[in-house]
């Protein structure tokens, strides 16, 4: 059984734009994807509708094997952990304990097992110590990590991030990553940066408004035409491996990291 699916699904907003266009996709249970496209392509309308916040104008959306309907979407909805592009459309209660317990408290659970999933989210995501500050005072990085913590005390199979490292400094993106990448839930991803997308994902679908490439990042890195219709720049270290193979005429395949690229310039210059 898949995790998420969508058949032939559009969604057209009241005013009659149109925000996504016949898309159709299937993602596996513990897969990680990224969607990927230009501001206006439609992902963050699509992971509302993946999350059941929206539902189809057209077509059909199935989470975790249940048909999205507006009977059974309440109770899908706690099979989704979403993350708001801004922390502050997602936190809101007086301290930083009391927003990361939010959720596990509306489960129902005792208070016993809200403590621990409570403590464990806030470890996972380095907010030790914060329980008693008030979200609204931190950092936007600092915000992040409530928001992700309260995320993740959910403990929902299925979590889906609307771009996690937009306006993070250095230091909060690559903190970020490290906590995104340890994580064994299905994952789908929203961002328009290509570095996390090869970094985090195995799987990248490339959407402006019905989707137009859906295959590995290291498939995507050798597309330009897709590249260019949807607006989307390799991230400088790629364009640098890729001119150098040009005007070398090495045939080595693109690296998708750092490490990648290090080996690959090992490789391609020992004995020379």
């Amino acid at each position: 059984m898949d995790a998420l699916r969508l058949d032939n699904v559009s969604y057209v907003y009241s005013d009659g734009i149109k925000a996504i266009e016949n898309v159709s996709f299937s993602v596996g249970r513990g897969e990680r994807v990224a969607l990927v496209g230009p501001n206006g392509a439609g992902k963050s309308t699509l992971l509302r509708i993946l999350a059941g916040l929206y539902f189809p104008t057209s077509g059909t959306a199935e989470i975790a094997g249940t048909p999205l309907t507006k009977k059974e979407a309440e109770g899908l909805r706690r099979k989704v952990g979403f993350l708001f592009q801004d922390p502050d459309d997602q936190i809101f209660m007086p301290t930083v304990w009391d927003d990361v317990a939010f959720g596990p408290i509306n489960l129902g659970l005792v208070e016993e097992e809200v403590r621990e999933r409570v403590a464990n989210a806030m470890s996972m995501t380095g907010i030790e110590g914060y329980e008693e500050r008030v979200p609204h005072h931190l950092s936007f990085g600092e915000k992040k990590r409530v928001a992700i913590a309260g995320v993740l005390a959910m403990r929902a199979p299925i979590l889906l991030l609307d771009e996690p490292t937009a306006n993070l400094d250095p230091q909060g993106r690559r903190d970020l990553v490290k906590i995104l990448d340890s994580l064994s839930e299905t994952v789908v991803l929203a961002t328009h940066d290509l570095s996390v997308a090869f970094e985090l994902t195995q799987r990248a679908i490339v959407l402006k408004r019905t989707k137009i490439f859906d295959g590995s990042p290291r498939e995507l890195v050798e597309r330009s035409d897709i590249l260019a219709e949807a607006n989307l720049e390799l991230p400088s270290l790629l364009r640098t491996m890729a001119l150098w193979r040009t005007e070398t005429g090495k045939a080595f395949p693109m690296p998708l990291t750092v490490e990648e690229a290090v080996r690959t310039i090992v490789d391609e210059t020992r004995g020379q």
